[in-house]
């Protein structure tokens, strides 16, 4: 880059003056500011430009990194379910593997929900602030139901005409 010094900074100014004159050296230097300016926005624009670009290729090799970690990790999940569910059908034939994974008790789905809604209607219950002996004592709710429990309890029933003229 150019070295500009006060003293060579100097020597341009005074070229300048003599040059173009007193006149018209500010609407000159005006210009070369407002040039300069341009030019120096001009570079900050491509640099930016430069920036994303190499970005986008960096997101774009993480996006293909990440897709090929998601696909084989899908390939292992259907191999592993795929041999699964051959141990399944061949000890439902009668043809029991002696694997480890076939070992395993089954556990049905709805068995699952229930345990899992149990355990956050638990939870309610203990991170509750009033301890469960006053509530029951002094009449409070003692476990937790949903909204639309909650909803369906207290809704009034629908009016019926004919119920009510008899």
């Amino acid at each position: 880059m150019i070295d500009l010094g006060l003293s060579k900074l100097a020597i341009i100014g005074v070229v300048a003056l003599i040059v173009i004159g007193p006149e018209k050296l500010p609407k000159v230097a005006r210009m070369a500011g407002s040039l300069y300016g341009r030019a120096q926005r001009y570079l900050h624009e491509v640099k930016s430009e430069v920036s994303r670009e190499i970005e986008l290729d960096e997101l774009r090799n993480l996006q293909k990194e990440v897709s090929e970690a998601a696909h084989s990790v899908r390939t292992d999940v259907e191999n592993s379910i795929a041999k699964d569910l051959d141990d399944v059908e061949a000890s439902w034939r009668g043809h029991v593997s002696h694997d480890s994974a076939s070992e395993r008790p089954a556990v049905s789905m709805s068995d699952l929900e229930r345990k899992a809604r149990d355990f956050r209607r638990k939870k309610l219950m203990r991170n509750a602030a009033v301890p469960g002996w006053y509530k029951q004592r002094h009449g409070g709710k003692t476990h937790v139901i949903s909204g639309a429990a909650r909803v369906k309890k207290f809704r009034p029933r629908a009016f019926q005409p004919s119920s009510f003229f008899q």
